[in-house]
């Protein structure tokens, strides 16, 4: 698929308005197996651009819950060409696990001739080389609650079950006006189209700022998948979203509480080690053409700031709930220093 299309889903934007449709694989890897698809170790190869937002959500999901052993990850050159997203970064352009140099290769494995986009994130069945799922609104849920037998000692419960309708309803609401939100307002091709989305993302993180005012998390007092993917989004929004998307009526530095908010779970392990600013300010203003055609990426924003205090601590909250921090990244899974503040 084209930059310009996104990453996490197939989409096309027309005269006024962007439409993001949902995945096309949506089988699901389960402890049943009940897909054809059971819950194993080392069977499954998780595939992500650090760039992509979708993605990213996996990748925090992945470490929080210490699945990094159980899953290998294989991540894509940030910049795509015709050919969909590549193995560029790896030796001989190729994946080391997969043994192929582009991501398509592996759908094309699952259905031949695939009209739709090639997105990640993805999870291909190593054995056989084939695409499992796309379905990026899934692919955490199930880490969080079908591969629980291979969570590691401590990892925390971000869909606890007493807390799911609040957590899918708060979810619902960030990805209409805020995670798709800004791509609707950088995609418009129409002026009434770009207001409404644009409103609707400021309208939105007002709304949320509000909740998390007197609050740590957006849903009880420890860190769940609501959390997840809002920050995916914010981690973003200064670097790519607010000059390049258009979504300029204030930065995220300008607002005292999510700017705060984005700040304490970019410290906390499992969420910051898994941002590349460096892959994300590439992508989106080389690979989306018909925003940036000049392929220029800009110098600023100083991400020096995102290290420094927040305070958020002073509202309680336990980050992991009953457990425990995840440990440092996996040597080879180490942001390089290109990419962090």
């Amino acid at each position: 698929m084209s930059g310009d299309e996104g990453e996490g889903g197939n989409s096309a934007y027309g005269r006024r308005a962007f439409k993001r449709s949902g995945a096309h694989f949506t089988d699901r890897i389960t402890a049943d197996g009940r897909d054809g698809w059971p819950v194993e170790a080392g069977r499954y190869r998780l595939v992500v651009s650090r760039a992509c937002p979708w993605a990213s959500r996996a990748l925090v999901s992945r470490r929080l819950l210490g699945l990094e052993e159980a899953v290998s990850l294989a991540v894509t050159d940030p910049l795509q060409d015709d050919r969909s997203w590549r193995f560029t970064l790896d030796p001989q352009g190729r994946d080391p696990v997969l043994g192929i140099r582009y991501l398509s290769e592996a759908y094309d494995r699952r259905e031949t001739g695939y009209p739709g986009g090639v997105s990640v994130p993805a999870v291909v069945d190593v054995p056989s080389g084939r695409l499992v799922t796309n379905d990026y609104q899934q692919i955490t849920l199930d880490f969080a609650t079908e591969w629980s037998a291979l969570h590691r000692e401590g990892a925390p419960d971000l869909y606890p079950r007493a807390r799911r309708d609040e957590i899918d309803a708060v979810a619902a609401d960030v990805y209409e006006d805020v995670n798709n939100g800004v791509y609707r307002a950088g995609f418009a091709t129409g002026q009434e189209g770009y207001e409404a989305a644009c409103t609707a993302v400021f309208r939105r993180l007002e709304l949320l700022a509000e909740r998390l005012r007197g609050q740590r998390y957006l849903v009880g007092d420890t860190i769940t998948e609501a959390d997840i993917r809002l920050f995916t989004t914010l981690v973003r929004f200064d670097a790519v979203y607010h000059g390049h998307f258009k979504c300029n009526r204030w930065k995220l530095t300008e607002n005292q509480v999510l700017w705060a908010y984005a700040r304490d779970l970019y410290q906390t392990p499992g969420f910051g080690d898994t941002v590349d600013f460096d892959h994300i300010k590439r992508h989106y203003h080389q690979v989306h053409t018909g925003i940036n055609p000049t392929r220029i990426v800009p110098l600023g924003p100083d991400l020096s700031g995102w290290l420094t205090p927040h305070h958020r601590e002073e509202l309680g909250g336990r980050p992991f709930g009953e457990g425990t921090p995840p440990g440092p990244p996996p040597a080879d899974e180490r942001i390089p220093a290109r990419g962090r503040p």
